[in-house]
């Protein structure tokens, strides 16, 4: 299944030294989902849906997943939704 470039909402919080850390993610159907960790940040490329910046390994639900902060965006690697048109083909 194709994946793509999904800008997301973000809850974040800053710190008065710079940092910036990712509480939650604001899904387009209104489902809120909390960061349970942070494992790690870095700068890093999505190999999958092309794009850079500054990637946060966190686990959400218990699931290890990737957020990136590209410039002053976040997005995340979505998996493409089928079209109508083609579902049960």
């Amino acid at each position: 299944m194709p994946v793509y470039k999904k800008y997301v909402d973000m809850i974040v919080r800053y710190f008065p030294d710079g940092t910036i850390t990712p509480m939650a993610v604001w899904w387009d159907e209104g489902k809120v989902y909390e960061i349970d960790r942070i494992l790690d940040v870095r700068p890093a490329a999505s190999l999958k849906a092309g794009g850079a910046g500054i990637r946060y390994t966190c686990l959400i639900l218990g699931k290890q997943t990737y957020i990136w902060l590209e410039e002053s965006r976040w997005f995340v690697e979505a998996k493409e939704r089928p079209h109508p048109e083609n579902v049960g083909c």
